[in-house]
């Protein structure tokens, strides 16, 4: 999706969709813009956009659906659209500060393309609590205004650390005692059985179809699957995520 640059400034990163606008917003993240179509109903979740954005300090622009419409170039805005400096990716080391003495949970994507599952990843890393989501900086989706909408504003929350190289940096999760777990069609035993879980774990979920590269399989500490008794023979990437990041929800509190 192109964006607009005034003079030197980077480009708007365009955010739309209620629960998207209205959780940059509960984040406090800054907006250049939030523009709300003229005839917009009012609703809790509108209402409370508005009170936000007062107390923000943010000026709410009514504009022509159809000006909406092109701004957001395709993207389901549901009539609120905010426009925002571009997405700030956290380090791997501010990750790693930030789990207030909790064991680290990492939900690290390989080979992920599609922006929609890559949100829905998001979202359900965001609900259990994960500390952090690690994405490849090559061949795979980063953050987009598409995967952002499918987030429903978990990536206002969550933070997000872009890899220059994956396989090198889980080493490097290794050797700070953060165990890997690859979840794999494949892999050896189911994840209810794998005894890692509550320990400080990075969660690597890999491409549909593909599954994990070769280099990233090498680099886990264990290989899980998802038992399956259906004769389906896979599971979309952001389910399967789903299925994983429950069951590490599951043992940590029982644990």
């Amino acid at each position: 999706m192109s964006s607009r640059r005034r003079g030197n400034r980077e480009p708007d990163r365009v955010v739309g969709g209620l629960h998207p606008v209205r959780e940059l917003l509960r984040a406090g993240t800054p907006l250049r813009r939030l523009l709300v179509a003229e005839g917009r109903d009012t609703s809790p979740v509108v209402d409370e956009i508005h009170e936000l954005a007062g107390a923000n300090g943010v000026r709410v622009e009514r504009v022509a659906r159809a000006d909406l419409d092109a701004r957001a170039e395709g993207l389901v805005h549901q009539g609120v659209l905010a426009l925002a400096p571009p997405f700030a990716y956290a380090t791997l080391e501010q990750v790693l500060q930030r789990t207030d003495g909790e064991p680290p949970l990492l939900v690290a994507l390989d080979g992920v393309t599609d922006p929609h599952n890559l949100g829905s990843i998001a979202r359900t890393a965001e609900a259990v609590g994960a500390h952090g989501l690690l994405l490849p900086s090559r061949r795979a989706a980063g953050i987009t205004p598409t995967a952002e909408k499918s987030a429903a504003g978990a990536l206002a929350h969550l933070p997000v650390v872009r890899l220059s190289n994956l396989v090198r940096d889980l080493q490097s999760l290794k050797e700070r005692h953060v165990w890997i777990v690859g979840l794999d069609g494949d892999g050896p035993e189911p994840v209810g059985a794998c005894r890692l879980l509550d320990e400080p774990l990075t969660l690597v979920i890999g491409a549909e179809g593909r599954g994990l590269a070769r280099l990233t399989r090498e680099s886990c500490d264990a290989l899980v699957h998802i038992p399956m008794r259906g004769e389906v023979g896979s599971l979309n990437a952001s389910v399967a995520a789903g299925i994983a990041l429950y069951e590490v929800t599951r043992r940590r509190a029982a644990g």
